[in-house]
């Protein structure tokens, strides 16, 4: 596993919070547009990742 260390103001963590659900909630629109059962497993996986760093990130701005 990487560890990395980012030194964010407190702003910036939740500017980066806000984008990182954006694009979730754009790729879950994309995943329900794809036909493509890899590719939407692809995506599906993508999310996942996604919500385990923004979980990361909320537990950060405590």
């Amino acid at each position: 596993m990487l560890k990395i260390e980012l030194n964010l103001s407190e702003d910036d963590l939740q500017r980066l919070v806000d984008v990182l659900e954006r694009y979730v909630s754009d790729l879950s629109m994309e995943i329900a547009d794809t036909d493509t059962m890899d590719y939407r497993d692809k995506l599906k996986s993508q999310r996942i990742s996604i919500y385990k760093v923004i979980d990361q990130l909320k537990k950060k701005e405590s």
